[in-house]
C-alpha cells in the first residue's frame, strides 16, 4: 500500500489545525503506522510533542523546506503521513504539501469571519487542485450547537464537503497540549467527550478513504 498523505490546512491561524493534526495522528496511530509532519515554521506541533514524557504512539518530524516536503510520498515505513501547515495561503511549504496531498482536512470555527476565510481558502487553494477534502468545524460552543448546524448547512449549500461530526470547545485540548499528549491519551475533565469528537471525525474520514 502507498502511504496516504493527509494535510490539515487553513489560510487563517488559530482555527485548530495543530489540535486536529495531533488528535487525528494519535487516533489513527492506534491501528496504523503514522508520521506527523510539522510544516509550520512556528513549530506548534513540535512544541506539543516535545513536552511529552510518554510514547505518543506516532513519529514526528519538523520540515518546512518545500523541496523536501514534496518528497513525502516517497517515504517508506508509514501507512499515513499527517501534515500540520502554516496559516498562510501564499506559503511555499503549504503549496508543496497541497500538491502531494491525497486528502485535506480544513478546520474552522463557526464564526462568520472564520467561515469567510475558510471559503476563500477552499476557492483559491483547494478547488483548483481537485484534492478530496472536508471542512471540519472546530471550537464549537456546546451550548450553541445550532450555530454549528447552520454553518454546516451554509458550507454544504456552497458545495463544500463538510464533516458531519464537529469538535466542541473543551479545555481538555489545551491541557493535553501542556502535557504533550494527543487527546486520545490524555486523562482529565471532559477527556472522553473531547476524544469522542475526534474519533467520530477519524471514522468519517476513513469511510471517505475506503470509497
Amino acid at each position: 500500500m502507498e502511504t496516504k498523505i493527509v494535510v490539515v490546512a487553513n489560510g487563517k491561524g488559530g482555527v485548530g489545525k495543530t489540535t486536529t493534526t495531533m488528535a487525528l495522528a494519535g487516533i489513527l496511530a492506534e491501528k496504523s503506522k503514522v508520521l506527523a509532519v510539522d510544516a509550520d515554521a512556528q513549530g506548534s506541533l513540535s512544541w506539543w510533542t516535545e513536552r511529552s514524557e510518554r510514547d505518543i504512539g506516532f513519529d514526528l518530524c519538523q520540515e518546512t523546506d518545500p523541496k523536501k516536503l514534496k518528497q513525502l510520498p516517497q517515504i517508506e515505513g508509514y501507512d499515513l503521513v499527517v501534515v500540520d501547515t502554516p496559516p498562510a495561503l501564499r506559503s511555499e511549504a503549504l503549496a508543496a504539501v497541497l500538491a502531494i496531498a491525497d486528502y485535506l482536512v480544513l478546520p474552522t470555527p463557526c464564526a462568520p469571519m472564520d467561515l469567510a476565510a475558510l471559503i476563500e481558502t477552499v476557492k483559491t487553494a483547494v478547488m483548483p487542485i481537485g484534492v478530496p477534502h472536508r471542512v471540519l468545524l472546530t471550537k464549537v460552543d456546546a451550548r450553541c450547537l445550532g450555530e454549528a448546524l447552520e454553518a454546516q448547512n451554509t458550507l454544504m449549500q456552497l458545495g463544500i464537503p463538510t464533516c458531519h461530526a464537529f469538535i466542541r470547545a473543551y479545555k481538555a485540548h489545551e491541557r493535553a497540549a501542556l502535557e504533550g499528549l494527543p487527546i486520545s491519551q490524555w486523562r482529565g475533565k471532559n477527556a472522553q467527550e473531547a476524544k469522542a469528537d475526534y474519533r467520530r471525525v477519524a471514522d468519517e474520514l476513513q469511510r471517505d478513504w475506503r470509497e
